[in-house]
């Protein structure tokens, strides 16, 4: 599977858009966090960490028995294009209620 294959399915899905945009934040959170945030289970949560770590959305720091998660400059680029396709929706659906 290509990369760009790979994001394709990743990022046109629900969930993983949810993730991305609890994780666009300057406050870092731990997997438990996320999973509420996002209405997913834990291990559907670290799934799509997993995936994002490997391509170099987010990063890893453990503190003692936790584990917190960063986003990296390539997956803040990443999370503003989908904040700005939310926003463009957003005002998509305002016109339709008029």
């Amino acid at each position: 599977m290509t990369v760009k294959t790979e994001l394709e399915n990743l990022f046109l899905r629900k969930k993983p858009i949810r993730l991305l945009m609890s994780l666009n934040s300057e406050k870092q959170k731990y997997v438990s966090v996320l999973a509420k945030e996002t209405d997913c289970t834990y291990s559907h949560i670290v799934k799509l960490l997993n995936i994002f770590k490997r391509l170099n959305i987010v990063t890893f720091e453990k503190k003692g028995r936790v584990k917190y998660i960063s986003m990296t400059q390539e997956g803040k680029e990443i999370a503003g294009i989908f904040e700005t396709m939310m926003r463009k929706f957003s005002k998509s659906d305002e016109k339709d209620k008029k």
